[in-house]
């Protein structure tokens, strides 16, 4: 086996014309369904688990007064953010087949014919 004739065609078809054919279009329409839903999911997520760990610093009396008032605020503080974390995924889902949906005829269209010309 060439490995440098490998490594060579590799080098080239970094450099050759790139094809818009249907199959990469039709990847490019499923990661447009999919997209914001995965960006809404992430950036959710994130924020709510910041949101339950500022909590749980404020009843561990990490940050704060370390007051018991300020270990109560910090366990709800704590609640709150494990509840948006638990609503995250059906919201994701539901972004997800709207976005789905909104693309479905396109996505189906471009995969029939690319599946009737082979």
């Amino acid at each position: 086996m060439n490995t440098d004739k490998i490594f060579a065609e590799a080098i080239a078809n970094e450099y050759a014309p790139k094809d818009t054919s249907k199959v990469v279009a039709l990847r490019k329409l499923d990661k447009k369904a999919k997209l914001p839903s995965e960006i809404f999911a992430y950036t959710f997520g994130i924020t709510s688990s910041l949101i339950m760990g500022t909590g749980m610093c404020l009843s561990m009396k990490v940050i704060g007064s370390g007051t018991t008032g300020s270990m109560v605020i910090g366990i709800i503080i704590g609640i709150i953010g494990l509840v948006l974390m638990g609503i995250n995924y059906p919201i994701y889902k539901k972004i997800r087949e709207k976005g789905k949906q909104k693309y479905a005829f396109e996505i189906m269209q471009l995969a029939k014919e690319i599946s009737d010309k082979q």
